[in-house]
């Protein structure tokens, strides 16, 4: 099986990671996309992480009834901070006949020379790079690099916190299930 792993603190999922992910399962040979979700990204400041337990859940409810897209919390078993050469080891030993690619956008591509062995991961994994406004990736001539025209929205996680914490409404920027479970929970609300 040939499964796109899509990381992310997802912190939280909204529309915009839900649009790329069925767009990829819907354009590319991938038969599942699993979104990783990152207990901690050692490029990223983890003091606005959400639990990652937190997080899983509200990618579950994101994504239920998709046949298509998982949620993974592999990285949870893992030693932390996560790093993807690791994570990719871990599930090959695991699912030794299946077949794993990353996903990743153009921002997180020109970083990729700071990521745990980078070499590694250009030469074993297919890598699908979606563009992101402002990150050009130029000309790429390596055969396991796809480039995709997946929609973009211009919607972060980052700011789905601030409208929360401004007590705006999130409507549309999440699934309905996710916002509820945001709301009931007082996830992302400051703390006194």
């Amino acid at each position: 099986m040939k499964i796109g792993l899509y990381f992310g603190s997802f912190n939280p999922i909204h529309t915009g990671h839900l649009i790329i992910a069925n767009y990829i399962a819907a354009h590319t040979a991938l038969e599942q996309i699993w979104f990783v979700v990152s207990p901690h990204n050692p490029l990223k400041k983890s003091s606005t992480l959400l639990n990652e337990y937190h997080r899983l859940h509200l990618v579950q409810k994101a994504i239920e009834g998709e046949n298509k897209l998982k949620a993974s919390s592999i990285e949870f078993k893992l030693p932390k901070p996560s790093y993807t050469i690791d994570t990719l080891t871990y599930l090959e030993e695991k699912y030794p006949n299946y077949h794993f690619a990353i996903i990743m956008g153009s921002d997180s591509f020109q970083n990729i020379e700071k990521w745990k062995n980078y070499t590694e991961l250009l030469k074993r994994y297919t890598i699908y790079i979606y563009k992101r406004p402002g990150f050009d990736v130029g000309v790429l001539t390596d055969k396991n690099i796809r480039i995709l025209d997946a929609p973009l929205l211009e919607i972060s996680s980052t700011a789905i916190r601030k409208l929360i914490q401004a007590n705006k409404s999130i409507r549309y920027y999440v699934p309905d299930s996710v916002k509820e479970e945001i709301e009931k929970n007082g996830y992302y609300k400051k703390r006194n």
